[in-house]
């Protein structure tokens, strides 16, 4: 019986053991295997699934890297459609906007470049589908058309964005994506100033459900 005991209570004591050594496993080390398995962007707006990560500066949440693609991906359309803006428009406003959208995306892609590589985060490399219908409605549109749907589309663009900057700003607990949010917080107020510097913002079409002026 003794001899019984002394087996049954082994087999509890190393189960028990066993427990104990796997939550002891920090849980960043499988984040790492996943994040490192990662290749292609999400899609804007998804949840990669790799949950939350230890960085050097600090933990980096989906929410975190969801933000730091979208500020990639504003600057992969709204650079050509500022340098579009810059040698298509009449109104000197229109140039304008041009000129700030082009030196704003480019110090803002400088950084969320650095910030991609520093924490790890996949970056997408061309605009999204819509971001590219955007686009192509510009290249279709000619005259006092375009220079109102290029102001339109820009417009709604930022202020969504800029919502988005304030509650990343005010949550986030790593210092580079609230040093980016930060930067691209001054960037977007800008460029949202000189659009509607232009006169041709139709505030009331700014909804989602509103289509754009044309």
């Amino acid at each position: 019986m003794a001899t019984r005991y002394s087996i049954a209570s082994g087999v509890v004591i190393t189960a028990l053991a066993l427990t104990l050594i796997a939550l002891l496993v920090p849980v960043d080390k499988f984040g790492s295997s996943r994040a490192t398995a990662a290749v292609a962007a999400p899609a804007a707006g998804d949840d990669d699934g790799l949950g939350t990560v230890s960085t050097a500066y600090g933990p980096l949440t989906a929410a975190d890297r969801d933000f730091v693609r979208k500020v990639r991906l504003a600057g992969l359309w709204e650079l050509p459609a500022g340098r579009q803006a810059q040698q298509r428009g009449t109104r000197p406003a229109i140039r304008t906007a041009g000129d700030h959208l082009v030196d704003g995306h480019t110090e803002l892609d400088r950084q969320v470049i650095q910030v991609g590589q520093a924490l790890g985060i996949d970056l997408p490399n061309q605009p999204s589908a819509q971001q590219q219908d955007w686009l192509g409605q510009m290249n279709r549109a000619k005259g006092d058309e375009y220079e109102r749907l290029f102001t339109q589309l820009l417009r709604r663009a930022h202020g969504k964005v800029f919502g988005l900057l304030a509650g990343i700003r005010a949550q986030t607990r790593n210092s580079m994506v609230r040093a980016l949010a930060t930067s691209a917080n001054a960037t977007v107020l800008d460029h949202i100033t000189v659009l509607e510097d232009t006169g041709l913002v139709d505030f009331d079409g700014l909804a989602d459900n509103v289509p754009p002026t044309k």
